[in-house]
C-alpha cells in the first residue's frame, strides 16, 4: 500500500470534483420525500385499487428499505470496480426509476419503481461518500462534509418545493422532478475520474492510519448505531409533526411547512460550520454538540404549545442532526482502510436509512400509547445518552493506540 499527502487542490467552489459530489448529495432527501405532497392526489387517482391507502403511503419509505438491503453490496461494488461507474449507473437509474410514476398507470408498478429508485440511491451515496475520502483529507475533508450535508438540505428543500408546485397541477407530475438528475450525468462523467490510481490502489492519506480489521469494523458498527439513533429521532419531525400540530390546534399545512422549513434551512446553515467546529472542538466535541442540540430541541417541544417554541424546537433538531451527519461521515472515512471506503460508506448508509424506515414504526405506537410530551422527553434522554456513546468512539480509538490523526504508515 502506498501512503501520501494529496496534492494541493482548488478551493471547493472551483473544484469540478467537489461540485459533482455536491450535485449528487442534493439527491439524498429527494429520493424519498419529493413525492410526499402528491400522496393525497395519488390516493384519489388510484381509489379503485383495493390497497390504495396503504400502497400510496408506502411510496415514500420504499426507497429507504431497498437502500438498507442493498447499500453494503453497493459499497463493495464501489471498492471492487471503482466509484465512477456505479455513480453514473446510479444517476441514470435514479432518473429512470424515479420518474416512472409520471408515465406508469399501475400503482403496483409505481411501487416497484420506488424500490428500484432505492437501489440507484445506494449506488450514488456509497460511491459519493467514498469519493469524499478519496479526494479530500484533513481540514478540507471536514469542510467538504459540511458542504455535502448543506447541499443535501438545500437540495431537498428546493426539490420538494418544486414537486409540491407540480403536484398542484396533477399528482403524477410530481415525479417529473426525478428527471432533473439526468442533467448531472455529463458533468459527473467529466469531473469524476474513471477507476484508477485513487480508486483501485489502496492508498492512505496523511492523517490516517490503517487499522486492525476487528478494530475498524467494531468502530464502524458503533458509528452506524449512532447514525441510526440520530436518524430515528430526526424523522420524528416529518412523520409525526403534522399530527402533533393538529393536536395543538394549529393549522396543519402552514405549521408543518414552517417547521420543516426551519428544520431544513437552519440545518443546512449549521452544516456549513462543520470545518470550523471540527478544528476547534474536535470530532467528539462536534458529536456531543449535535446530540445535545437534538436533545434540546425535543425538550423544547415538551415545554409549551406556543408556535414559536415548536419552531425553535424543530430548528434545534435540524441544526443538531446536520451537525452530526458530517461528523459520522468523517469518522467513517477515518476509521476504514482506504481500500474499504466503499463498504464502510455502505454500512453508514444502511444505518441512516434503517433509522429512517424504523422511525415511524417505533414512534407511532409509542406516541399513541403515551402521548407526545412523554415520548419527546424520553427521546431527549436517549439523545443525551448518545452523547456518552459519541465520546466512546473517540475514547476507544485513543485507548487502543490508533488515534484519528497520526502520522501515516504503510500497511
Amino acid at each position: 500500500m502506498s501512503s501520501f499527502s494529496p496534492p494541493e487542490s482548488p478551493s471547493i467552489p472551483r473544484d469540478p470534483r467537489a461540485i459533482a459530489l455536491l450535485m449528487t448529495a442534493s439527491l439524498a432527501v429527494m429520493a424519498a420525500a419529493a413525492i410526499s405532497p402528491a400522496l393525497p392526489g395519488l390516493a384519489i387517482r388510484f381509489a379503485d385499487h383495493p390497497d390504495a391507502a396503504i400502497l400510496t403511503r408506502m411510496l415514500v419509505p420504499a426507497p429507504a428499505l431497498s437502500i438498507v438491503l442493498f447499500a453494503s453490496l453497493a459499497g463493495w461494488i464501489s471498492d471492487r470496480f471503482g466509484r465512477r461507474g456505479p455513480m453514473l449507473i446510479g444517476l441514470a437509474l435514479f432518473s429512470l426509476a424515479g420518474s416512472a410514476g409520471l408515465y406508469l398507470a399501475d400503482l403496483n408498478m409505481i411501487l416497484a419503481s420506488r424500490f428500484v429508485l432505492g437501489v440507484a440511491m445506494a449506488l450514488i451515496m456509497t460511491a459519493e461518500t467514498a469519493l469524499v475520502g478519496d479526494y479530500f483529507a484533513g481540514p478540507r475533508r471536514s469542510t467538504f462534509t459540511g458542504w455535502q450535508i448543506a447541499a443535501t438540505n438545500f437540495g431537498g428543500f428546493l426539490f420538494i418545493a418544486l414537486a409540491s408546485w407540480l403536484a398542484g397541477f396533477a399528482p403524477n407530475l410530481a415525479f417529473a422532478v426525478y428527471l432533473l438528475p439526468a442533467l448531472y450525468i455529463p458533468f459527473v462523467w467529466f469531473a469524476i475520474e474513471p477507476g484508477g490510481k485513487v480508486h483501485r490502489a489502496a492508498v492512505t492519506f496523511a492523517g490516517e492510519v490503517p487499522r486492525e480489521r476487528w478494530l475498524w469494523q467494531g468502530l464502524l458498527v458503533l458509528i452506524a448505531l449512532m447514525t441510526l439513533l440520530s436518524v430515528m429521532g430526526f424523522f420524528v419531525m416529518p412523520t409525526q409533526l403534522p399530527f402533533f400540530a393538529a393536536e395543538l390546534g394549529f393549522d396543519v399545512p402552514s405549521t408543518t411547512g414552517l417547521a420543516l422549513g426551519a428544520l431544513t434551512l437552519v440545518g443546512g446553515a449549521a452544516a456549513l460550520t462543520n470545518g470550523w467546529l471540527s478544528r476547534r472542538i474536535g470530532t467528539s466535541g462536534v458529536l456531543a454538540l449535535g446530540f445535545g442540540l437534538m436533545a434540546g430541541g425535543f425538550w423544547l417541544l415538551t415545554l409549551s404549545a406556543a408556535l414559536v417554541i415548536v419552531l425553535a424546537g424543530a430548528a434545534a433538531i435540524g441544526a443538531g442532526f446536520s451537525t452530526l451527519r458530517p461528523a459520522f461521515i468523517l469518522l467513517t472515512l477515518n476509521v476504514a482502510p482506504a481500500q474499504r471506503r466503499g463498504f464502510a460508506s455502505g454500512v453508514l448508509t444502511t444505518g441512516m436509512f434503517l433509522g429512517q424506515f424504523l422511525s415511524p414504526l417505533v414512534f407511532s405506537p409509542l406516541i399513541a400509547g403515551l402521548g407526545y410530551a412523554a415520548i419527546f422527553a424520553a427521546t431527549a434522554v436517549v439523545l443525551l445518552a448518545a452523547m456518552v456513546m459519541a465520546g466512546l468512539v473517540q475514547a476507544v480509538t485513543l485507548l487502543l493506540g490508533t488515534p484519528l490523526r497520526t502520522r501515516p504508515r504503510a500497511e
